[in-house]
């Protein structure tokens, strides 16, 4: 299994998969070719069914410029291996293809290339192993982490914390629209006010729902945020976080210790199952945030590695089925607001797992198979394409303008 940096990584949204991993591609692309100068990007398949919404047009010229790129969209095709495939082509002057390389982006800015090239640093890829290995020696889950990464993962991890609280109180702060054709003005902020309006638990709530809110709108607006797991589940985590960090007293090492117990099972699942939402449906991105986010909250009331494992399965398990049918394109509806939620959900798991002593019948293990089998009987409709779903009901309820001939 690969290190958690390769699960964290810092960029602009809105999306990881469609901004973040293109742009990464066509850097890559354009490094091994400095003497061509006219470039072309084929995207294929979600790519392109979701491309414009999410901006990866303009990722992709950002990152080939100053030169120019050529944009062809091709949502009813798809490369072989993966459904967010792409073709980078170096061109000469008359447009005649000298070289080119196809990759996928495979969700959270990764690309399938990078599996290639990076090392693996944990010898187990399931929690059940991480479990036996643990209990025996007696060492936490962010042990486990420190003892294969290193401890200068904890100064990641710290810099990672650092840019999750700037895009919540960015968020916070800001107002106005939300870019694109929904029209959606910010909330963060309002809900942030209306936390203390009542008893204690509407107040925790209403917190919980601004911080998400407040990173979803960051990424919706491309602002800078962490893949946790991806840009369009970017506010579970933090929101969690922010939450005990500022009502609960806890300190900035706490939280980077959270934060690796999040990025372990989050790990997994990216290695076992998938956080790519037009391979699984939205399962894969914001049932994985929850379970993150379930087994950080966990870690930080003091609670046993059978419960953190507990909180985080059921936060897995909760979301089997999820689909992801973004409305016009865009990491909006319903996508902010299921930030919010799943954060709840969150904090909801690591409670009703500190009920109990951790035993269950179903594993994390268990719930990550079930949720690749769960995302390949989801069809296309459902991957992140926009033709399906809420989508598709959405744009059902659009009247084309009407003749104005008199």
């Amino acid at each position: 299994m690969k290190s958690i940096r390769e699960l964290y990584r810092t960029g602009k949204g809105p999306s990881s998969s469609h901004t973040m991993g293109p742009s990464r591609g066509a850097v890559i692309f354009g490094s091994k070719h400095p003497e061509i100068s006219l470039f072309r990007a084929v995207l294929f398949g979600s790519l392109a069914a979701t491309g414009r919404g999410h901006l990866t047009d303009i990722a992709v010229k950002e990152a080939f410029a100053p030169h120019p790129v050529e944009i062809i969209w091709k949502p009813d095709e798809e490369l072989p291996l993966h459904s967010n495939g792409m073709r980078f082509e170096g061109l000469d002057d008359n447009g005649e293809v000298l070289c080119f390389e196809e990759d996928y982006s495979v969700g959270g800015g990764a690309l399938m290339s990078d599996a290639r090239e990076l090392p693996d640093i944990y010898p187990y890829d399931t929690v059940d192993e991480v479990l036996a290995e643990s209990e025996k020696i007696g060492e936490t889950f962010w042990e486990y982490v420190v003892r294969h990464e290193g401890e200068d993962i904890l100064c990641f991890l710290e810099d990672i914390w650092k840019v999750m609280h700037m895009a919540v109180e960015k968020g916070l702060k800001a107002k106005g629209p939300l870019p694109g054709s929904l029209g959606l003005i910010r909330k963060a902020g309002s809900f942030k006010r209306s936390s203390g309006s009542r008893g204690a638990d509407f107040r925790c709530d209403a917190l919980l729902a601004a911080y998400a809110y407040a990173v979803s709108e960051e990424n919706a607006c491309g602002g800078e945020v962490v893949t946790a797991p991806t840009c369009g589940s970017c506010g579970v985590l933090p929101a969690v976080l922010y939450y005990f960090a500022e009502n609960n007293g806890f300190s900035a090492n706490d939280i980077v210790r959270a934060l690796a117990v999040a990025g372990l099972f989050g790990n997994i699942v990216k290695t076992n199952g998938s956080i790519c939402g037009s391979l699984v449906g939205c399962q894969g991105e914001i049932g994985t945030a929850c379970a993150m986010a379930a087994a950080a909250a966990t870690q930080l009331l003091g609670g046993t590695l059978r419960q953190i494992e507990y909180a985080a399965e059921m936060g897995l398990e909760h979301h089997l089925g999820l689909t992801c049918d973004p409305v016009a394109g865009l990491v909006q509806i319903p996508c902010i607001e299921r930030n919010a939620h799943a954060a709840a959900r969150a904090l909801n798991c690591s409670h009703f797992s500190l009920l109990s002593d951790g035993s269950h019948r179903i594993s994390f293990d268990d719930v990550t198979a079930v949720l690749l089998e769960t995302g390949k009987a989801l069809t296309t409709p459902y991957k992140e394409t926009s033709t399906g779903g809420l989508a598709k009901v959405f744009a059902s309820h659009i009247k084309p303008p009407t003749s104005s001939l008199r």
